[in-house]
């Protein structure tokens, strides 16, 4: 790791997460890694018919974000989901001084979003109750800054920059 600032936003299918970590990446020229394009083929066929993954099948998914998150060269926003601690812990394991965005919203919010991406996501809408029963609260770590998914994009770039950078 070369001490670079990192970032992970994280949270539930449909927070909008891809936007604001695109977004924060593009603003400021840091390397963006999408979360979901290190998924292996077989856990997106497995999302895509509406079936959940197990943490045996997210461990290796969880691997590759860090190698490559570790291997980026200068700042870098990393969009996961990240519901459990253990997964969180696991990438702080790998990625020391890393910071997490956590955007919240409510599951009805969530499940309309979802739905209305159409056939462009293999993230199958009816899985989006599951990622609520699986979400571990984030309240009490340190390093994680929650947010509310539902306001604007500058507002939430505003609020994650101005906590987290000097």
């Amino acid at each position: 790791m070369n001490g670079a600032l990192r970032f992970v936003v994280m949270g539930v299918a449909a927070s909008g997460k891809s936007t604001l970590a695109k977004s924060l990446a593009q603003r400021h020229g840091w390397v963006y890694l999408e979360g979901d394009a290190f998924h292996d083929d077989q856990a997106v066929s497995q999302m895509a018919q509406g079936h959940a993954l197990t943490d045996d099948q997210r461990w290796p998914w969880l691997h590759r974000l860090a190698r490559a998150m570790a291997a980026t060269q200068g700042p870098a926003v990393l969009s996961a989901s990240l519901l459990r601690r253990a997964h969180r812990d696991h990438l702080r394991a790998d990625i020391p001084g890393l910071r997490l965005v956590h955007l919240q919203l409510p599951l009805q919010v969530a499940q309309v979003r979802c739905a209305s991406r159409g056939a462009d996501h293999f993230f199958s809408p009816a899985l989006v109750a599951n990622q609520f029963d699986v979400l571990e609260p984030t309240d009490g770590e340190p390093d994680v800054l929650g947010l509310d998914a539902q306001w604007p994009l500058d507002e939430l770039q505003s609020r994650a920059l101005a906590h987290f950078l000097p």
